[in-house]
């Protein structure tokens, strides 16, 4: 039986080595070793030297331009900082820089969300018009309907809706997949979000689909493929078999960017087990809290391009979502060895500063939202926060029950207190 987390004492040792496993893993092998030896005199020259260039060489008369300069050239050496300084996470693959430059852009987001969060909504549009000035012209009500004539229905109606934001739900639920590893989990939120767009329609017009697309393009096509797909992607990397030759070793060129190419992917992996037949309920409160945080920040999206009048396929949107799919993958990591392992008594620095972000996203949104918020249907909410619950504690009792015979086939491989996946 896995019991409560607060329930077991363990030695301070055993708490700090686990904790380090998920926020500062070490590299086991290095190939080459010029790449993991530190160069910190030698970085500390060069960016010296590109600064005194940049600073003094180019063009200062034009103002907007001096500005940009300044803010990448504060972007740029805090990210030489999250190098050197910065955890790496529970990742060392492709380098551990790699991770350390993610933590660091999720700090420098974290920190404009907080600075967006103390202006108002005019300051705030100001400085989205000044990064893009075609948006002056663009209206939330210009985005795409999808909940007209649903009644309307045929081949060429349907393939309409098969647009670049269809590819986007499988791509997306594919990576999702990935990260979780669970089909109950993952079936749970899928069904979940499509009750999540019917309790916030009233708020989001872009909420209102109609039922064939709702539940067969969404559910059934674009998630459940994405599921699948994603799925047998774990099973694949569970099945092979992980030996590591250091490149230096390697004599034949086609090895060498063989191995060059391996070095993209996952050092080794196992399959996850989040619920178990006997878990605590810390085990599940921590899977309610997954399902709704998931939630959440998939409302943060919606809700961020509608109250800033942003089209769903402007890059600043894609920009957003591309950057907090990568910090979520090692958040949510952290966030499963500190719900599934006793020893670790604290949470991820990465997972920590993601609660954040979500949190700041979703005071934004209420905070420069406050008309549209105005329109809420409380009901809707209490109703969707129980749903949500209701759903979730399902999910965990099915799974037990599903489970509670040793002969019937698992969902996902059982797996030891720490499941890896570097």
């Amino acid at each position: 039986m896995i019991h409560s987390k607060y329930s077991e004492k363990v030695p301070t040792r055993t708490r700090f080595s686990s904790f380090s496993a998920i926020n500062e893993k070490e590299v086991d092998d290095i190939s080459i070793e010029f790449f993991y030896k530190p160069h910190t005199i030698t970085l500390l020259l060069l960016s010296i030297t590109a600064v005194v260039y940049f600073a003094f060489v180019r063009e200062t008369g034009d103002v907007e331009k001096n500005i940009w300069s300044g803010l990448l050239c504060c972007c740029f050496f805090f990210l030489l900082i999250s190098i050197l300084a910065f955890p790496n996470g529970p990742f060392t693959r492709p380098h551990p820089a790699v991770w350390r430059i993610v933590f660091g852009l999720s700090v420098l987001y974290l920190l404009g969300c907080l600075f967006i969060l103390f202006q108002n909504k005019d300051t705030v549009n100001k400085i989205i018009y000044w990064l893009d000035p075609s948006l002056k012209d663009f209206h939330i009500d210009m985005d795409k309907e999808y909940g007209v004539n649903c009644s309307d229905i045929n081949v060429e109606r349907i393939w309409s809706h098969v647009d670049v934001f269809a590819l986007g739900h499988f791509l997306g639920w594919m990576f999702k997949a990935i990260l979780i590893r669970h089909m109950g989990i993952l079936w749970a939120t899928s069904i979940m979000w499509e009750i999540t767009e019917l309790a916030f329609a009233h708020l989001l017009p872009n909420f209102v689909e109609c039922w064939w697309d709702a539940l067969i393009l969404d559910v059934l096509i674009c998630n459940g493929f994405g599921i699948w797909c994603g799925l047998k992607i774990c099973r694949a990397l569970e099945m092979r078999e992980y030996k590591w030759e250091s490149i230096k070793h390697i004599h034949s060129t086609t090895g060498k960017i063989k191995r060059a190419f391996l070095q993209f992917t996952p050092e080794s992996w196992t399959s996850v087990r989040w619920l178990d037949p006997k878990c605590s309920y810390m085990r599940i409160f921590a899977f309610c809290e997954l399902v709704l945080f998931w939630q959440v920040s998939e409302l943060n999206t919606f809700f961020l391009k509608h109250v800033f009048d942003m089209p769903t396929s402007h890059y600043l949107v894609s920009a957003r979502l591309i950057l907090i799919g990568v910090i979520v993958a090692p958040s949510v990591r952290q966030f499963y060895s500190y719900v599934t392992d006793t020893t670790c008594k604290r949470v991820g620095t990465q997972c920590w500063v993601y609660g954040c972000i979500m949190v700041t996203e979703s005071l934004i949104c209420v905070k420069h939202g406050r008309e549209l918020f105005k329109q809420t249907h409380p009901i809707n909410i209490i109703i969707w926060l129980v749903v949500q619950f209701v759903v979730s504690v399902i999910c965990v009792m099915g799974y037990a029950i599903y489970h509670k015979n040793p002969a019937k086939p698992a969902l996902t491989d059982v797996s030891n207190s720490r499941d890896k996946i570097e």
